[in-house]
């Protein structure tokens, strides 16, 4: 308030100095005074004429001087008095100048402006981060910020999953927990925060890492991440069955395109349990109303076809992951085995394709 109280002052005397000079009149000229003197001149010429003081010659002369006189001063009279008559509109128009613009200005500055809208701190300008910045700059950056704002839950919210991808695990676990306590609890931060205590003790599912999903459960029974790490922590304590069926279970629920099904399945694998093969759309329909008997025949001969037609062509990367993970699932882990082997052969003389074999190989939980 006393900033804008300030402003009003300066406004102010910036008007008043500019109109000040303008108020003032300015000095009559003297063009009005000569032209009575030369009248007079021209009268008292006349006087000394009838007089016999001076010739009719030099009377002429006289007049004719002070005449030309006299029509310069008239001149000059006329020129002073057009500023005089003009004088005040141009004060109207200096007004108009000085006090209208700055209150038009004011006007739409609050009708279209933020005026309530608060300075944007300096540490928080900081966030607004050149992309060519290595990440780690990035991140200090952040961390900077987050020491003078320590209750900015969007900030450590941000923060979390960075710390996580770096491997800086105790940092992104104290980063969880403040995201908890300043942006709020939910299902997604509390399994984020169970897996970063994994990640400091090495990928094993601790007491601690388990009571933080066992909580994401309590706030979704349906979170991925929750749910695999529980079967996970189940298959680490040796009891494969019940993690059997918390995998069983999340694949149940799951749509075709979760993006995690994949994981779920090949783990289920793992333990020993049953899946079925990731179909089609279309199969799927096919096989709502079939029996078990006919069913499992239809995923026979699909599994046999993918199987042909990658011997045919063995570029397609996707098809032979889906072949070896059919055949596990199917539990002909000999066939599958062979078909690892046949897909490395196909696409040995392409390093980009043998590299995302290996990958997915990793993923269904054999060795890249």
């Amino acid at each position: 308030m006393t900033l804008w109280f300030v402003f009003a002052l300066m406004t102010v005397a910036a008007v008043f100095a500019v109109l000040w000079p303008l108020s003032r009149s300015r000095p009559s000229g003297t063009g009005g005074s000569e032209t009575v003197v030369y009248k007079d001149q021209l009268a008292e010429i006349d006087r000394d004429l009838a007089s016999g003081i001076i010739a009719a010659a030099e009377a002429d002369a006289a007049r004719v001087e002070i005449s030309r006189r006299l029509l310069a001063a008239a001149d000059e009279g006329q020129r002073e008095a057009a500023p005089q008559a003009n004088l005040k509109l141009r004060r109207v128009a200096a007004i108009l100048a000085l006090i209208g613009l700055p209150l038009v200005a004011a006007t739409l500055y609050l009708r279209l402006g933020a005026p309530q809208l608060g300075d944007f701190p300096l540490a928080g300008r900081s966030l607004v981060a050149d992309a060519s910045q290595p990440l780690v700059n990035l991140v200090a950056q952040v961390e900077a910020h987050l020491e003078k704002n320590p209750t900015d839950g969007r900030g450590w919210t941000v923060l979390a999953p960075v710390l996580s991808r770096l491997g800086r695990y105790d940092d992104a676990v104290r980063a969880y927990r403040n995201a908890i306590n300043y942006a709020g609890d939910s299902a997604e931060r509390r399994a984020d925060l169970g897996e970063a205590l994994m990640g400091t003790a090495g990928g094993v599912v601790t007491a601690d890492a388990k009571a933080e999903f066992e909580r994401a459960i309590a706030l979704n029974a349906d979170d991925p991440k929750g749910n695999y790490f529980l079967g996970l922590a189940a298959e680490q304590d040796g009891r494969k069955t019940d993690a059997a069926a918390i995998w069983q279970a999340m694949l149940a629920k799951a749509p075709a395109d979760a993006p995690w099904r994949p994981l779920v399945q090949a783990a289920l694998v793992r333990v020993g349990g049953v899946a079925a093969p990731a179909l089609p759309d279309s199969a799927m329909a096919a096989a709502k109303d079939m029996n078990d008997t006919d069913r499992s025949a239809m995923i026979r001969g699909m599994v046999d076809r993918l199987a042909t037609r990658l011997k045919q062509n063995g570029d397609d990367v996707e098809g032979w992951l889906r072949l070896v993970r059919a055949y596990l699932v199917m539990g002909e882990r000999d066939k599958a085995m062979s078909a690892l082997s046949d897909a490395r052969q196909a696409v040995a003389n392409d390093a980009e394709r043998l590299r995302q074999l290996n990958e997915g190989l990793k993923n269904l939980g054999l060795d890249g």
